[in-house]
């Protein structure tokens, strides 16, 4: 099964940015889904992006759209995270996931099998 390592969060300032890795333990053989979600204090766990490893095709939550871009670097088994313009709100740990198959609504939360331990990230105004 695979593993995933998340990295890349930490403070900042509104309008700064970030970028959140995951380093996968196999290659996108066994992973066709990969999200990036995020959970705040007293919220559910939200989807925010994912890229199907095939074909390249990514998914973005509305909140974060323009500002988030998720990609992935298949020779390193990694996913990233470029999230500019953040804001207060964007506060939250973050948390990369894997799907099997890729089968299931990609901002839902049983759609992936595989959870890393999460990264925080902390904007302030």
């Amino acid at each position: 099964q695979v593993q995933l390592v998340e990295s890349g969060g930490g403070s900042v300032q509104a309008g700064g940015s970030l970028r959140l890795s995951c380093a996968a333990s196999t290659s996108t053989s066994s992973r066709k889904l990969m999200g990036w979600f995020r959970q705040a204090p007293g919220k559910e766990r939200e989807g925010v992006a994912s890229i199907y490893a095939g074909s390249g095709a990514t998914f973005y939550a509305d909140s974060v759209k323009g500002r988030f871009t998720i990609s992935q670097d298949d020779a390193e088994n990694t996913v990233y995270l470029q999230m500019s313009s953040l804001k207060p709100e964007d506060t939250a740990m973050y948390y990369c996931a894997a799907s099997l198959y890729g089968l299931g609504l990609w901002y839902q939360t049983n759609t992936y099998s595989t959870w890393g331990q999460g990264t925080q990230v902390t904007v302030s105004s």
